[in-house]
């Protein structure tokens, strides 16, 4: 019997990877199809209102038009409710019901839509569309005065408006060191190289295809139906590749509606992409969220006291609510814990997950007011968070499946040098720099969720797994192809991945880390499957056994799904995040010297994709902390900055030396392969550990991101008067 292989944790190159440098990887706007047609996007130009008048006769007049769709001339789709919604979807609020009728909800909501034979053709026939537009009263600026509770679905979704244990307020009020720290959290907006778009192809029996960027084909598939009024089994949905997504990818936006009527309306194929500008209002966004967070705690560091509250925008018409306080009822052993969340009601679009959403936005005010508790305790942030190690989950008391924080607080400060770092003026200054250093915790909660794999293997040795699943990057197609070939006993490049097509075995969304606990469990229980079925025990080459029967190939399925842990454990990702920074106190500017981080992340499948997932996230936290801000303007309720020049992302110059590494961890209680979830806490932690570095630089309490070279001036002459 050929030896069993053990590619699960071995760092091979991704198997997708020379289809991408090459340029023979196909994304959503590059599918080849005959006779297309190309749409462009007329958007709203006030925050709120009606169309009081759409006048399109220049549009239809211009060269290669095909048709121009308003809400006066767009048919009235059904949009039947969704009922249970998915888990990507607001709880409350209604979505978006394109081109159906005359009211303006927020500035950039698509009004009409051109079709003609070209892009050019489309978008320059897009800018003579006339609307004249009735504006009403908008909320466009955030003022928590007007915030309101979470709706019954929403709190019951994980989001609730209250909660407390024990008695917060008067534990704060008698603890011996005390702390109350304010924090703002702007708007971010997705970034990804791929812009959104989708391809809509209706047959003459019609049947309609959505070739379409998407972290989750069958949701769309789903959703387009309730839209259309169709059984589902008439739409597929194809998204072989996601050029960077983390969250935006997971909603089915109102372009994909509009392609649809677009290519129903001329009768052929068409493309509709988003540029770059539209992305910022047609797709979602990272809420502004404003914090409180009061901390007590005894001398010896022990936190006798928790209480956050925070407010997130949402929109007028959707309730979009985030998991930001989470972290403080789990993170921590703490005996008395109140949190309180709010929603603002904003004429904008509405926003959606963003990598670590909730959580990133969380420990970010969390871990900031931590060191703060530390500098007034005149103590180690190392050891305060150290002393509040929470052994069970402090909120429903059931222990975690497996929870290896501490190591790595001690693993990732030893490779920092967190115990010699500059702690001197003298030894903080580097030239004109000072030198800081900081550090945060890191958590995000472990989940998995239904899902099918198939398995086929053939006589000639080589094997297909599909499943409905997408890759935006992680290296799913690798981590897949790792597990299968483990479990059939197969090299590494006899095994093909096929996924990102709904009609495949159903998956789950690609989103929120559940996708290799999910889906890798799915994959190596279809190929044990496939095993029993040839009657083949053990381990090593199946092929033998189905040459054996006589078969060409020989196919089975295998699902996975959450079992009674779920009930019995509470299952998380943990990490530490150490950062150096040097800070020029005259012209604000902040450079990242280092980030090291370690991370609690159970089995991990494949060391070098891991590593690049993590160091990704160290980038997008240096973003988080140091520049990226969606600036609004509340006067007329626009993003300002809505384009890849002004609205400011890490560079090559920006980021300086990552180090992302892993402690032991295997969570067999959590799930068979082990594996807990990695993209979302590769982000979480890195922009307070910059933050509370900057403050040990400069001695400036930074109550709001990001951290730019102005704020930094600013704070500089505030604290000089």
């Amino acid at each position: 019997m050929t030896p069993a292989t053990t590619f699960v944790g071995s760092p091979v190159s991704r198997v997708d990877g020379p289809a991408k440098v090459t340029g023979a990887a196909v994304y959503a706007a590059d599918f080849d199809i005959p006779h297309l047609a190309h749409a462009s996007i007329v958007q709203a130009r006030v925050p709120a209102g009606r169309i009081a008048a759409i006048d399109t006769r220049a549009a239809e007049a211009a060269p290669g038009v095909l048709a121009v769709m308003t809400h006066e001339t767009t048919r009235r789709l059904p949009w039947h409710p969704r009922d249970p919604r998915p888990g990507v979807d607001p709880k409350a609020g209604e979505r978006l019901h394109v081109l159906q009728d005359d009211v303006v909800r927020y500035d950039g909501q698509p009004v009409a839509l051109v079709v003609a034979q070209s892009e050019e053709q489309a978008r320059a026939a897009a800018d003579l569309v006339r609307v004249d537009y009735a504006p009403t009263a908008a909320r466009t600026r955030f003022d928590v005065a007007y915030a309101r509770a979470p709706s019954e679905a929403t709190a019951k979704a994980g989001r609730p408006g209250d909660t407390s244990r024990g008695d917060p307020e008067g534990a704060f009020a008698q603890a011996p060191v005390r702390v109350d720290v304010p924090f703002v959290q702007p708007r971010e907006q997705h970034a990804a190289i791929e812009p959104h778009a989708t391809i809509a192809a209706w047959d003459e029996d019609g049947r309609l295809t959505l070739w379409d960027k998407s972290q989750w084909v069958d949701n769309v598939r789903t959703e387009i139906a309730h839209v259309f009024g169709l059984a589902e089994d008439r739409i597929r949905v194809i998204s072989p590749f996601v050029g960077g997504a983390f969250g935006s990818g997971l909603r089915t936006w109102p372009h994909v509606t509009l392609a649809a009527l677009a290519a129903e309306r001329v009768g052929r194929p068409v493309r509709l992409a988003l540029t770059r500008r539209q992305l910022f209002t047609n797709t979602g966004f990272r809420p502004h969220t404003e914090s409180r967070v009061r901390l007590g705690a005894f001398p010896d560091g022990r936190l006798t006291a928790i209480l956050h509250e925070a407010t997130g925008q949402t929109s007028t018409y959707e309730e979009y609510a985030e998991t930001t306080l989470t972290p403080a009822r789990q993170l921590y052993a703490c005996p008395n814990v109140a949190t309180r969340y709010r929603l603002l009601d904003m004429n904008v679009n509405t926003p959606s997950p963003m990598r670590g959403p909730g959580a990133a936005t969380g420990e970010l005010f969390l871990e900031t007011a931590m060191d703060e508790l530390a500098h007034a305790l005149g103590m180690n942030p190392l050891e305060l968070r150290r002393a509040n190690l929470a052994k069970t989950d402090p909120d429903s008391g059931k222990p975690w499946s497996s929870n290896a924080l501490a190591a790595c607080w001690d693993q990732a400060a030893a490779r920092f040098g967190w115990a010699d770092r500059p702690r001197t003026d003298e030894a903080r200054r580097a030239g004109r720099e000072r030198i800081g250093s900081g550090m945060a915790s890191a958590f995000y909660p472990a989940h998995r969720a239904k899902a099918r794999a198939r398995v086929t293997l053939y006589a000639n040795g080589g094997a297909m797994i599909q499943a409905a699943t997408s890759d935006m990057g992680p290296g799913t197609y690798t981590a897949l192809s790792q597990v299968a070939a483990d479990a059939l006993g197969l090299p590494l490049e006899q095994v093909r991945v096929e996924i990102g097509d709904s009609a495949l075995p159903p998956a789950p969304a690609h989103g929120g880390s559940i996708t290799m606990a999910t889906l890798g469990n799915a994959v190596a229980n279809a190929c044990a499957a496939l095993r029993e079925t040839l009657g083949a025990d053990g381990e090593g080459d199946l092929t033998p056994a189905l040459r054996r029967s006589g078969r060409d190939s020989a196919a089975a399925e295998g699902a996975s799904s959450p079992g009674k842990e779920a009930q019995e454990y509470e299952s998380a990702a943990f990490g530490a995040v150490f950062a150096e920074v040097r800070v020029d106190p005259e012209l604000g500017t902040v450079r990242v010297a280092r980030l090291v981080g370690g991370y609690d992340v159970g089995r991990v499948v494949n060391p070098k994709l891991a590593r690049s997932q993590c160091i990704g996230g160290m980038v997008q936290g240096i973003g988080m902390a140091l520049s990226e801000e969606a600036v609004f303007d509340r006067h007329c309720g626009r993003v300002m900055n809505a384009n890849l020049s002004d609205y400011l992302v890490p560079v090559c110059a920006d980021v300086g030396a990552l180090e992302a590494f892993f402690v032991e961890s295997d969570d067999r209680v959590f799930n068979p392969l082990g594996v807990k979830g990695l993209a979302e806490i590769a982000l979480c932690g890195v922009a307070a550990a910059i933050v509370n570095a900057v403050y040990d630089a400069t001695g400036l309490r930074m109550r709001e991101v990001p951290v730019t070279p102005e704020r930094i001036v600013t704070a500089q002459a505030a604290r000089g008067r």
